[in-house]
């Protein structure tokens, strides 16, 4: 008895999360905040010598500022929470907090796709990407009783709300490579939203489920190993 309770102690709760996974973790998290304090800014005293393509976008975004701003200031507050619920997990105050403000960030995102620069790709991107976001965080309240399973779909959601990072770079390489695409902002918008979501989404998807195996296997082979320690010797 005392030799099985000794091996499962032993085992983590879930394996910790990888080097690679936490430098892409805070590069989203700093690339959100940088964005959003740049349109919050861009808003408030609009560019004068902005480049054409950026100068159009911020037009856009200035048609609807009340809307942008109860999106984007939301999600700022959801970024910079996030990581305390990886540091202090047993902070309750980052789920009171968190929760909402996931519901607010996704509500105003439906309400955002109407003044989708990239037309209905980008649209169909934001709702499907959106609505999953919504699903994920949900869930996460739903099982917020075990512990576990609450942090694996709330991982889902945070991962999806940072693929908005990952679309800033998929951006960048069609900002830059424009003079050889002749691709505008509308026509690349879709795309780059389909590409940076789907990356987020797909890697901590692959992680998580490889993570579970890790984890089932590890617990089976130490019942095993327990199993066999408690079995008395044969004469």
């Amino acid at each position: 008895m005392n030799s099985q309770t000794g091996n499962r102690s032993t085992l983590p709760d879930e394996p910790s999360f990888p080097f690679w996974l936490r430098i892409g973790f805070w590069i989203c998290i700093v690339i959100a905040v940088t964005v959003v304090l740049r349109r919050v800014i861009a808003l408030a005293y609009p560019p004068r010598s902005a480049p054409p393509q950026l100068a159009a976008l911020d037009e856009v975004f200035a048609s609807h500022a009340t809307l942008t701003l109860a999106h984007i200031l939301p999600a700022l507050a959801f970024v910079v929470i996030v990581p305390f619920v990886y540091i202090r997990r047993n902070t309750q105050w980052t789920e009171k907090v968190l929760f909402p403000l996931g519901l607010t960030v996704g509500i105003t995102a439906y309400a955002m796709s109407a003044y989708a620069v990239g037309g209905w790709v980008e649209r169909s991107a934001v709702l499907f990407f959106n609505s999953l976001f919504l699903f994920s965080l949900v869930y996460a309240w739903r099982e917020r009783g075990d512990q576990q399973l609450k942090m694996q779909w709330l991982t889902r959601a945070i991962a999806v709300l940072l693929g908005i990072a990952t679309t800033r770079p998929v951006m960048g390489i069609f900002f830059a490579t424009s003079r050889l695409t002749h691709l505008e902002p509308k026509q690349f918008f879709g795309i780059a939203f389909w590409i940076g979501f789907s990356i987020n989404t797909v890697i901590v998807e692959l992680w998580l489920r490889s993570s579970l195996r890790f984890r089932s296997n590890r617990r089976t082979s130490s019942l095993s190993h327990a199993d066999v320690s408690a079995t008395p010797p044969r004469a």
